[in-house]
């Protein structure tokens, strides 16, 4: 089984970048207005449409479930390389479990972790936290909040609602 997913993107060579790199593979079609990856870890086919305007929500997160922390070590160090990475967090509390992932931007604005759970939780979030952490929701989702005084001061909802396996993505 495989997940779909199609994107839009107004630089396809930008977001053909961003993915090769986040996903560790090169497109298995690339044209001048498409491209296609197609991957088995995790099981995912991702095309990319070129279009002249792109409206990615902001209410909303990707990420691809990886079984060990060497695994997202991997991958921050290929974004890292890449100039692509945003964030990093270790063993914080996020959506009722304990993880490890790291955090980058496509082209367009769409944010992706590259996560593993260490553990399931009692708790959602806690003070500490970077993912959910801060009093009152305002309509952002806080995973997607990389400034720790933005999120103090309040500026966090987290909607986390990533799965264990495959991509996840939180709505």
């Amino acid at each position: 089984m495989k997940t779909h997913l199609n994107l839009a993107t107004k630089d396809i060579l930008k977001s053909v970048e961003f993915y090769s790199t986040l996903l560790d593979t090169k497109p298995t079609k690339l044209l001048s207005d498409y491209a296609l990856f197609i991957t088995e870890r995790p099981g995912l086919e991702l095309a990319l449409d070129l279009v002249d305007n792109v409206s990615p929500t902001r209410d909303a997160h990707y990420g691809v479930y990886v079984e060990t922390v060497d695994e997202v070590e991997s991958a921050i160090v290929r974004l890292e390389q890449a100039g692509l990475m945003s964030s990093i967090e270790r063993e914080g509390i996020c959506c009722y479990a304990n993880q490890t992932k790291v955090w980058a931007t496509d082209p367009e604005g769409r944010r992706w972790e590259v996560y593993t759970v260490h553990e399931d939780t009692e708790d959602r979030d806690n003070e500490g936290t970077r993912c959910c952490g801060g009093p009152e929701p305002v309509g952002v989702d806080a995973c997607c909040i990389e400034d720790a005084d933005a999120k103090a001061a309040g500026e966090s909802a987290c909607g986390c609602n990533a799965t264990k396996k495959g991509v996840a993505v939180a709505v």
